[in-house]
């Protein structure tokens, strides 16, 4: 039998790599995606290899991810509960593909993977498989009791290596846990799971990777232009970009004034509130800018239709319906509505802050002739039209209140 593990190379995965093996007796293939992590995928292959595994996928699935999953949600303006702009959620999907991909090559009867039984992963990995590849097994250890029997703490895990020569660098437990990708950080657990605890705080400055505090940040505004297309942001500063390029770039300049950070309480799909700190400097500053975008070239009842599927379509892809027909049909409509979305946004970063500096288009629905307070000489506009439209609009209200009379303190 062989099976397709998710393998990050740390404490959990290097336990489960080989508890899955010797309970299974199974061909262990560990599969990495690279999708941003930098240095975290340092030696990971030898690593792999001297735990048990037969064979080692790293993938490199940046472009990919930014370009098919990352891009498409940003057309979509899609933020769970007004603050979470779901980089763990958005990345899973992509790294089940693969996963169930690498098992039809290898001809694998299962996958496998660490997530938790009171996480949101555990549901995006396996409804992902469940749209892909239906036929295969799902192996979720920590959801077995005879693992977490075995396994009730981190100080069993690391005397299981040791007995097994597993090569891990781990003595005490973090104060939280960590996943990085490219489109952010988030922290989570641990020291993190007090919600009255300021994460803000100066003793916590060491937790964040990608951005600066705010009151660390320069004193001086820093002007960014971004280029759109149909909805996709093409350059940066001038400068024509692939999707990769665009999110390493604004990684960089929105890290370096300190934008993007949220700490928020969210509700997890399998009942519980959990507390988590994210970072996000590009995917903020992408979002604000693409809403900018559209304020100036979507038709307004587009917009509004669109905006009232933006919580269906978070929730979506939050909780691991990416490959859903619901979430398919949904991208069809934001992909329609974006047709437009072109021209140039400025923003301005300054202390945490994504200021608007000005938008342009060549597709602006703008018309300073009609929307100006000032005479209009081209007549575009009569305003004594308003008076029968306020008279037709009002029409109901007045026979509703010579039924239900009203008062004003009502």
């Amino acid at each position: 039998m062989k099976i397709v593990l998710a393998y990050s190379g740390g404490l959990d995965t290097s336990v489960l790599l080989s508890w899955i093996q010797e309970k299974y007796g199974a061909e262990m293939i560990a599969f990495c995606a690279d999708i941003g992590q930098e240095e975290e995928l340092h030696g990971l292959e030898k690593k792999a290899l001297k735990t048990g595994a037969a064979k080692v996928y790293i993938d490199d699935l940046q472009e990919e991810f930014a370009r098919d999953f990352i891009f498409p949600m940003m057309q979509a303006g899609a933020i769970y509960e007004n603050q979470y702009f779901l980089g763990t959620s958005i990345a899973r999907p992509l790294i089940a593909k693969r996963m169930v991909e690498i098992a039809q090559r290898e001809k694998a009867g299962a996958i496998a993977h660490g997530a938790t039984g009171k996480g949101n992963d555990q549901v995006r990995f396996e409804l992902t498989a469940a749209a892909l590849a239906p036929q295969l097994r799902v192996i979720a250890p920590w959801r077995d009791a005879a693992f977490r029997a075995q396994f009730p703490g981190r100080a069993e895990m690391i005397l299981y290596c040791e007995q097994k020569g597993i090569p891990v660098e781990a003595t005490s437990k973090k104060p939280y846990s960590m996943d990085r990708n490219l489109l952010h950080i988030s922290f989570e657990a641990g020291i993190l799971e007090d919600p009255w605890l300021d994460a803000s705080a100066p003793e916590h400055k060491g937790m964040y990777k990608l951005s600066v505090s705010p009151e660390d940040a320069p004193d001086k505004a820093e002007r960014v232009t971004l280029d759109f297309e149909k909805g996709d942001c093409m350059g940066v500063n001038g400068k024509k970009l692939n999707p990769l390029g665009v999110m390493k770039t604004l990684n960089k300049l929105g890290g370096k004034h300190g934008v993007g950070r949220v700490d928020m309480v969210e509700n997890r799909f399998v009942g519980m509130k959990t507390r988590g700190v994210y970072e996000t400097p590009g995917g903020a500053i992408l979002h604000f800018a693409h809403r900018q975008m559209e304020s100036l070239t979507m038709d307004r009842e587009v917009m509004h239709l669109r905006d009232s599927l933006i919580p269906k379509y978070a929730e979506l892809v939050y909780y691991g319906f990416w490959f859903s027909p619901e979430r398919v049909a949904l991208q069809a409509l934001v992909s329609e509505s974006q047709k437009n979305i072109t021209g140039t946004v400025r923003v301005k970063l300054y202390k945490g802050n994504i200021i608007n500096a000005g938008r342009k288009s060549p597709a602006s629905l703008y018309n300073p002739h009609i929307a100006t307070m000032e005479a209009d000489p081209t007549q575009a506009y009569n305003q004594d039209d308003a008076t029968g439209f306020i008279r037709l609009n009002a029409l109901r209200l007045k026979v509703a209140a010579q039924v239900h009379p009203k008062t004003a303190g009502d």
